[in-house]
């Protein structure tokens, strides 16, 4: 029996179903008492340090675990129970951690990489564990921008080492008491059987480490470039919960909204080809009323059953009030996707209202959802969706927006353009440019952009680079690149032209054009870091 630390925050319900698709069977912690009692324990800490703690202190939870990690039973922490161990951490000063180990846990250093650092990347060994039995330097999934340094961890604990502009500690290791920086739950196969060598002893307190070193200088681990394919969902004329695509936005064709396929089966058959992540977009008009979404909360649940990589989903993350009057906020509305198998939520519309509330002010409230989101479940876990379009001047005075000097020229052979911000789906202009909303959104929390184009959108001719190099230059988080893709060579195009830490593409695999593992071989044979 498995016992669940579940405090009731994050995406847990991906570790429960890791667990049963290992054939286990997982009970949850009910009072303080379990963790003491508990065969064996797996800790996964989802969200920001602050909110970690204060929850398990709310939950009289603090004491048992210190007092079962001092005994040394076994216990199995992932991401931010990993940090958890330390004295402290940046992120959040003043909150004491389980003092396990000394020192705090710090923010990546100034490098010319983005964070947080949210994709595949390697782990070195530092000794012998039976828990990496059979590892054999696959990729694994980080997503976090801070991390424990090598200089606060004794060599009796320390198991794998990260690069990442830096080497830090991506696992620990001491008697039973285990603990990673990466999410085995969402690492694929590579992590399912990391995850199943702690679940398959007879006992876990049978596993043990080896004092010995692994032998060998350690090689420098890489981050992976990733590909990821996005499924728009929407209900059909009949009612139908449906995967389409629009072509310039527009999702019918003679009439009748395009039915790509079932959303869950999509899913799955693109974890099965490789896929990096899987993003869901809630195109349909039930988002009006979130809270009672069920067909979304039910795809991504039933996805999760099956799919051991990052879902992200998005649309209609907002504060509403319903029919009866009731007010949610928008991490009431958030929460509910985490806890339904979401790993990060995707923001649009809201996000451009917000940005300019915040151009105008320069305050942050507090108040908006993107803000809320990061509080409580960390930069990492909000995306930035940007729908953007070109607005062609004849010089950069004749506009206030941020203007790049493009190599496309415009129908009157304009030589300068700016991306003037969509909302609701991009029937509607905004005066706001791409430049503001993302820089505005990384200063209120933000963890990611997930960039559209919408001149780019449905035309098979490749990424807009020169709006993925003006975004990048004005953000430190990463950048998703995302429409015009129509073959593998635009992959590689775009990871050769730009410095995205990742592609998106939509239409062409659910129409079979283009495979996710066709993209593969093409970036791997062009020398591109891939998983």
């Amino acid at each position: 029996m498995i016992t669940l630390l579940d405090y009731g925050a994050g995406n847990v319900r991906s570790v429960r179903n890791a667990i049963g698709k290992l054939g286990y069977t997982v009970q949850d912690v009910k009072s303080p008492a379990d963790i003491i009692s508990a065969e064996c324990l797996i800790f996964p800490g989802v969200g920001s340090y602050g909110s970690v703690m204060e929850r398990l202190q709310r939950d009289g939870f603090v004491e048992p675990l210190i007092e079962r990690i001092h005994a040394d039973k076994p216990v199995l922490g992932i991401c931010v129970a990993l940090q958890a161990l330390f004295e402290g951490s940046e992120e959040s000063p003043g909150v004491a951690g389980l003092s396990i180990l000394k020192g705090q846990i710090k923010r990546f250093a100034e490098t010319n990489l983005s964070v947080p650092q949210i994709g595949w990347n390697g782990v070195n060994l530092h000794k012998q564990s039976a828990i990496f039995s059979g590892y054999n330097g696959e990729k694994l999934y980080f997503v976090h921008s801070y991390r424990a340094t090598l200089e606060d961890v004794d060599q009796e604990w320390l198991l794998s080492t990260t690069n990442y502009g830096e080497e830090f500690v991506s696992g620990v290791q001491k008697g039973n008491v285990t603990a990673f920086q990466f999410h085995p739950e969402k690492s694929g196969t590579a992590g399912l059987n990391i995850l199943g060598n702690y679940l398959k002893s007879e006992r876990a307190d049978t596993i043990t480490v080896s004092a010995k070193e692994i032998s060998g200088n350690p090689q420098e681990t890489k981050m992976a470039k990733r590909v990821i394919a996005c499924l728009d969902v929407r209900t059909n004329d009949n009612g139908d919960l449906v995967v389409t695509k629009g072509d310039q936005y527009d999702v019918r064709d003679k009439g009748e909204v395009r039915n790509l396929g079932k959303p869950v089966e999509l899913a799955k058959r693109y974890y099965e080809e490789g896929a990096d992540e899987i993003t869901f977009l809630n195109i349909t008009g039930f988002r009006d009323f979130p809270m009672e979404d069920q067909p979304m909360l039910e795809v991504l649940q039933r996805t999760s059953e099956n799919v051991f990589v990052p879902l992200t989903i998005g649309g209609g993350i907002r504060a509403f009030t319903d029919t009866n009057g009731k007010e949610y906020t928008s991490l009431d509305v958030a929460s509910e996707y985490f806890r339904s198998g979401a790993d990060k939520i995707s923001i649009g519309s809201d996000a451009c209202y917000t940005a300019e509330e915040y151009l105008k002010t320069g305050i942050k409230t507090g108040r908006s959802s993107i803000e809320q989101i990061s509080i409580v479940y960390g930069a990492q876990a909000v995306v930035i969706s940007v729908d953007p379009r070109r607005v062609y001047v004849k010089d950069p005075e004749d506009t206030d927006h941020n203007t790049i000097k493009t190599i496309v020229p415009g129908p009157e052979g304009e030589e300068y353009c700016w991306y003037q911000c969509t909302v609701k789906g991009g029937r509607e202009g905004r005066d706001l440019d791409a430049v503001q909303l993302v820089s505005s959104c990384e200063a209120l929390g933000a963890g990611e952009i997930l960039l559209n184009c919408i001149d780019k959108d449905g035309t098979n001719s490749g990424f807009d680079f020169e709006l993925i190099n003006h975004v990048k230059s004005a953000v430190s988080i990463p950048v998703i690149a995302s429409s015009g893709a129509g073959s593998a060579a635009h992959f590689v195009d775009v990871f050769k032209k730009t410095d995205a830490e990742a592609a998106l593409a939509a239409g062409i695999f659910h129409r079979k054009e283009v495979s996710i593992a066709e993209v593969k071989v093409a970036l791997k044979d062009n020398g591109v870091e891939t998983r």
